[in-house]
């Protein structure tokens, strides 16, 4: 019995060792990000609650843009790792001339609505049915580092187009040193413009969002740059802006395959904000013990987010080069060992993350609300970990209408129904509402466990893309 389940779950040497090399330079660089958002998030957090609630707001909304851009990469991403399996550099120089159309897209659509309904978005996370805070503050802080904030899309929109393109072809180092350069940058420049140093004035929550915008330029600037420069490492760059042209049957391919993957990332993000904002009911403290729930959470999470992606890329390659038994050993043993992974960060979590709400400059009944979200997240975490790794095995082999179903359907028409209920037609402490909220994960982990092992996944999708 053990020498079966070994065969079928744990690898050998040479699998970790290869998993590692794509996955340690996102987990590294996603790792800095995170701790560098928390020390960001503390430092603001040290301005005030209304500081930290206003800057947490409008994260959860430029959250949504991101996944959106994220989502929109992600249509054409799955054609460009299976291109790049089999060996057709054209294929996917045309996945990332289609990248680039569909980020500058939403970028400008996200840039309108910021502009036009940047308060009222920012209001809908606002309510005075808690005892703690001033949402008229709140408000004011979160237009103000919106209005900065919005100067960032651009850039972000253009390198996820560049970053994701490069991951693509299982070089995973640049990106990490960009973000490794960026989130530095990122840092250094809040403690001085948050806080005022080196006889620059202190700017609260506007230094915080021009250290942001700074360094996502630098963050863009590297990676463009360095794939230009290697041309031979990134063959799909030569002619990439010499035309505007995508062959027919690219693009229907990636319509039609790509589309629901899209619409599912934006929608689940947009699913996300809603579910926020069922809490957000409960009052300014329910916002800032989120808050910090959620950057402390960011900062374990990144080993199952960064595992599961590296499925897609493993797994997507395995299938595009027409090896459907080695796709499917791999994706067995990738979901284990991302799943025991997180067993034991989870198991750390919960003994660690008592201590970091005491960091925060705020009322104890926030620190101590944190506290529980905390412990909360942590106990779901493995089966967050199972379920993110299903969902990438499900978009490896281009089922993106199968994995519309189960994330975006299932966000919408489960979840986001049974917060709004809990949050709003019942009387349970907001500790509750989160529990059972977060825990229906495990009927996600069901519809995701039946899904991976029918194998309705495995499938060729550039074979006969020319």
């Amino acid at each position: 019995m053990w020498k079966t389940f070994k065969k079928k779950f744990i690898g050998d040497r040479s699998f970790y060792r290869y998993v590692i090399f794509l996955a340690l330079p996102m987990i590294i660089q996603n790792a800095i990000t995170s701790f560098v958002s928390f020390l960001d998030n503390i430092m603001v957090g040290q301005v005030g609650t209304e500081q930290m609630s206003g800057v947490a707001i409008v994260n959860q909304l430029m959250f949504v843009f991101n996944i959106c851009v994220f989502g929109g990469a992600s249509g054409a991403g799955i054609f460009g790792t299976q291109f790049f399996g089999k060996g057709d550099y054209e294929g996917q120089k045309y996945t990332f001339r289609f990248k680039i159309f569909i980020s500058a897209l939403i970028a400008g659509a996200a840039l309108a609505l910021f502009c036009l309904c940047g308060d009222k978005l920012i209001s809908l996370y606002l309510s005075d049915s808690g005892e703690v805070g001033d949402i008229a503050l709140a408000l004011k802080y979160g237009r103000e580092y919106l209005a900065i904030m919005t100067i960032g899309l651009i850039p972000f929109a253009l390198g996820q187009s560049y970053i994701s393109t490069i991951r693509e072809t299982g070089q995973t180092f640049v990106p990490m040193l960009a973000g490794v350069a960026a989130v530095l940058t990122n840092l250094v420049l809040d403690y001085i413009l948050i806080f005022g140093a080196f006889g620059i004035p202190a700017l609260g929550v506007r230094g915080a969002a021009i250290a942001t915008v700074i360094a996502r330029f630098i963050e863009v600037f590297i990676v463009v740059i360095w794939t230009h420069c290697h041309k031979a490492k990134n063959p799909y760059i030569v002619g990439a802006y010499a035309g505007f042209k995508i062959p027919r049957s690219v693009l229907k391919g990636i319509l039609i395959k790509g589309s629901p993957l899209m619409v599912n990332e934006m929608l689940w993000a947009c699913g996300m904000a809603v579910i926020s904002q069922c809490y957000a009911a409960r009052g300014l403290e329910v916002v800032a013990a989120q808050n910090i729930s959620s950057t402390i959470s960011n900062l374990f999470n990144i080993v199952y987010i960064q595992l599961g992606g590296c499925i897609s890329i493993v797994v997507g390659q395995l299938l595009g080069a027409g090896k459907t038994g080695e796709a499917r050993d791999a994706d067995n043993k990738m979901i284990f060992f991302s799943v025991f992974c997180c067993t034991c960060i989870s198991a750390l979590m919960i003994v660690v993350g008592r201590f970091f709400p005491s960091i925060y400059n705020t009322q104890e009944s926030i620190r101590e609300l944190a506290r529980t979200f905390i412990l909360i997240a942590a106990l779901v975490m493995p089966l967050c970990a199972y379920s993110h790794c299903a969902y990438f095995t499900l978009r490896s082999g281009g089922k993106t209408v199968v994995t519309f179903i189960f994330d975006s359907v299932y966000t919408w028409v489960l979840v986001i129904p049974f917060a709004w209920v809990l949050a709003n037609r019942t009387a349970l402490p907001v500790s509750m509402v989160f529990f059972l909220v977060q825990f229906t994960e495990i009927f996600k982990v069901a519809l995701g466990h039946f899904m991976v092992k029918s194998g309705v996944w495995i499938q060729n999708i550039v074979e006969d893309k020319q």
